[in-house]
């Protein structure tokens, strides 16, 4: 078996094409992270509502506004806390932040996490149309869009080209059919086979050499599970892959434990799509309260709590539920009230390791 190639991403070269993909709330933290960029990859914080359990946010404050208000500085100072802590962890390693397009407070993390001099920053939840607006005192920080085709991507480079004189420094190329958490498709769109890898990575990867005239590498996403998974991707064109479900049952993943047994016993049956108030169609695992959403029972408690996302369909329209709140729950262990994203490869870990034993299993 060949040895795998570096990644190139901007001024940043890691060891290995390995990504960790930025799962939240607080899956993929600073262990995780650091652990990973120490193992040759690049490690990625999830930036969203890192606020919601720090020191920096009482969630009883009374005053809805001020909730709020208070909610979105505990998000940007718990951030500040979680990359200084990966840098710690990982002096020399290469770590990125994931920054959802759909928060009300993205911009605010985005230039956060270049003031603390993360190496790049990976963007979904919508074109990140002005991403490089935030970041221009900033420029070797690495900027890398998340689309799903590539009619998406040839919106962004035209778009920085012609208004900020630059394009992305690589791509994440999401596959809805067998990622995890939200996904880049409407729920009647997923199955479609334009959305696979073999679709669309060689033909993002023309575009990009031939219309493009610059070698911006393709990163592959979902369904990425094993070394053939990931010489199967290079085969097709990427540069690089990303990972998020495997490295759940991992030792440093900072969800709770209960989390990551939660992954270990999943069947494959038990991986369903539910709704979500942000817009977007999730993969989740089953639980109880999965049930309760696909059902959309009464029981469910439409509340919006802290006025996170831009769109909102449980804050503007009393559907679904508060998708912070699920999060959250889950990742502190509460993992049947809870709601526990995962792609379409989970229950094939048999036990929780190191995050260098998985390393070294996939890169060998």
């Amino acid at each position: 078996m060949p040895l795998l190639p570096s990644l190139q991403i901007g001024q940043h070269t890691a060891r290995y094409p390995i990504i960790q993909g930025g799962m939240g709330i607080c899956i993929s933290g600073a262990r995780l992270a650091a652990a990973v960029a120490n193992a040759g990859g690049i490690g990625i914080i999830s930036a969203v509502a890192l606020g919601l359990n720090s020191p920096y946010f009482d969630i009883a404050q009374p005053n809805s506004r001020k909730r709020r208000e208070q909610f979105f500085e505990a998000n940007r100072l718990a951030l500040i806390d979680e990359i200084q802590t990966a840098r710690a962890l990982s002096p020399h390693g290469i770590l990125g932040i994931n920054a959802m397009g759909a928060a009300q407070d993205y911009e605010t993390l985005v230039r956060t996490a270049a003031e603390q001099g993360v190496d790049l920053i990976i963007s979904g939840a919508g074109l990140p149309l002005q991403l490089p607006e935030y970041t221009a005192d900033y420029p070797n920080v690495a900027l890398m869009p998340i689309v799903s085709s590539t009619r998406a991507a040839r919106i962004i480079c035209r778009k920085w080209e012609r208004q900020y004189g630059r394009l992305p420094d690589a791509f994440v190329v999401e596959n809805p059919n067998s990622a995890g958490g939200h996904l880049g498709a409407k729920t009647e769109e997923l199955g479609d086979l334009a959305f696979e890898a073999e679709q669309v990575i060689p033909e993002l990867a023309t575009y990009l050499q031939q219309k493009v005239g610059q070698p911006i590498p393709v990163i592959a996403a979902g369904g990425v599970w094993d070394r053939a998974d990931i010489d199967r991707m290079l085969s097709l064109g990427a540069s690089g892959v990303q990972i998020g479900t495997r490295f759940i049952t991992t030792d440093e993943c900072d969800a709770d434990i209960r989390y990551k047994e939660f992954h270990l016993r999943a069947k494959p049956e038990d991986v369903v799509i539910v709704s979500s108030p942000v817009g977007m169609p999730g993969r989740a695992l089953r639980n109880a309260f999965v049930e309760k959403a696909i059902a959309d029972s009464p029981d469910l408690e439409k509340r919006c709590l802290f006025n996170c996302l831009h769109t909102c369909k449980c804050r503007d329209e009393q559907q679904y539920f508060c998708i912070i709140q699920v999060l959250d729950k889950a990742a502190r262990g509460d993992i049947e009230n809870g709601l526990v994203f995962s792609g379409s490869h989970a229950g094939k870990a048999g036990r929780i390791i190191p995050v260098a034993e998985l390393m070294a299993e996939l890169v060998a």
